[in-house]
């Protein structure tokens, strides 16, 4: 069978696992804290017919050889932590990270997840948890009889009451970093793990040892550029009709040949 068939066909695959990957970009446009993700490629193994500086004769070598790729693939699809742009919400509960860093959360089974989306809300115990009522670690209780919720921009949450003039301060919300970021697992519903990839996390206040700082009353948008997705949908599109156009040429010179011969 014809070697350019198969060639052609790991060109529609990854072609196609790009199409996911954008399509997923562009679903999760208006996800707050989302990162886009970018396929990356890579070429399969090559079948050496003259190996390249193999000698010719006594004296003489090959300059080249002659080297036959098998296809190529997708070897990975890497996560983009650039920042989005920053949406003032007014909601006293709302936290962007205007910088590096993640929020940390308690998963159901004990572990830690962190996460960019700053949506907070307060559960029927008072406690400061997520939009899918994850707790913020470590915990906040915020007082049922509070008038006004404060957070600064090195983390510290206070409390206003009526007839004290003072603030009580409930607590500290700290932020995680990670020498490699893109390394992280994401695991769905705006979170992500730690891999050996992404290294230990790095525990700090924010606006301190590289932490970004904390902007109450706004929210990160996603860092998807409808733009550049739009560009890469169509250079996609164009990828894989031309690998197609392949299969097809390939078609016809099987066919000239089993019904010349």
């Amino acid at each position: 069978m014809h070697a350019a068939l198969y060639v052609s066909k790991t060109g529609l695959s990854a072609q196609d696992k790009q199409l996911t990957t954008i399509s997923n970009n562009l679903a999760n446009v208006g996800t707050v804290g989302f990162k886009r993700d970018s396929a990356q490629f890579e070429d399969l193994l090559y079948q050496i017919q003259r190996q390249p500086g193999g000698q010719t004769t006594q004296d003489t070598e090959l300059p080249s050889g002659l080297q036959l790729g098998t296809g190529v693939r997708v070897v990975s699809t890497q996560k983009q932590f650039t920042e989005g742009s920053l949406q003032i919400t007014d909601q006293p509960l709302d936290v962007a990270i205007n910088g590096r860093g993640f929020l940390q959360v308690l998963q159901p089974d004990g572990t830690i997840g962190y996460t960019r989306n700053g949506q907070l809300q307060i559960n029927g115990q008072g406690e400061l948890v997520t939009s899918n009522g994850l707790l913020i670690e470590p915990g906040i209780v915020i007082p049922e009889d509070a008038n006004q919720v404060t957070i600064s921009q090195d983390g510290v949450v206070n409390a206003h009451f009526a007839g004290d003039p003072q603030p009580q301060q409930l607590g500290d919300i700290i932020l995680a970093d990670f020498v490699n970021p893109s390394g992280l697992q994401a695991i769905g519903g705006n979170l992500f793990v730690e891999t050996v990839a992404s290294g230990n996390p790095v525990v700090g206040a924010p606006a301190q040892q590289g932490m970004g700082k904390l902007l109450q009353g706004a929210l990160e948008n996603s860092n998807v550029d409808i733009v550049e997705e739009m560009v890469n949908m169509i250079s996609t599109q164009r990828a894989y009709e031309l690998n197609s156009k392949v299969v097809s040429t390939a078609d016809q010179m099987l066919q000239y040949i089993s019904q010349t011969l």
